[in-house]
């Protein structure tokens, strides 16, 4: 067991490193890094005004205030309506599931789009998995151009619009939620 663990958190160590590797002057075309944090940087966008409140909720805001780095795979506000679900995890009620939400949402590391598509192409299967802040994998594919994200419970999302760095860490928008809510909650 000790030993698929390790495997598991190859590709996430190499993706760390690959995300901490140095400057040397060049663009790849990324932006640079802004001087507010993960939390600063998801509350000045209107795009993720539920997932704000969702971290405020769960009491993760100075998670993300912090050291880091972190990437977040950050649902849109189209994604938290599309659910199906009744749940509304902005309220007291839905404290705790918020923060396993968030937790399902965030891995180690700043990875960008650049980091884990060069990931996935030079793994041999096309796969390539992340340990999240929940203690699952996500699973990463292409999909033509486009990087698709699974959850363990087969929730995926598409990686759209653009990815935004902070200073802890990067915001990678997805265009749905890695959970399956309950249509029930």
């Amino acid at each position: 067991m000790k030993r698929h663990m390790r495997w598991a958190l190859a590709p996430l160590a190499v993706l760390t490193l690959a995300a901490c590797g140095g400057d040397d002057g060049k663009s790849d075309g990324a932006t640079e890094p802004s001087s507010q944090t993960l939390a600063a940087t998801l509350k000045g966008d209107e795009a993720f005004g539920t997932l704000e409140q969702v971290l405020t909720n769960a009491g993760l805001t100075e998670v993300l205030e912090g050291t880091g780095p972190y990437t977040v795979f950050a649902p849109s506000d189209a994604a938290f309506t599309s659910t199906g679900s009744d749940s509304d995890f902005t309220t007291e009620a839905m404290r705790a599931p918020a923060a396993a939400l968030l937790r399902a949402h965030i891995v180690p590391g700043a990875l960008t789009r650049a980091d884990i598509g060069a990931a996935i192409d030079s793994d041999g299967t096309g796969t390539v998995q992340m340990r999240t802040m929940a203690d699952t994998l996500l699973s990463f594919t292409r999909d033509g151009d486009t990087i698709v994200v699974t959850a363990p419970d087969g929730a995926s999302a598409h990686l759209t619009g653009s990815e935004e760095l902070a200073k802890n860490g990067v915001i990678q928008p997805i265009d749905a939620l890695l959970i399956k809510p309950d249509p029930a909650a």
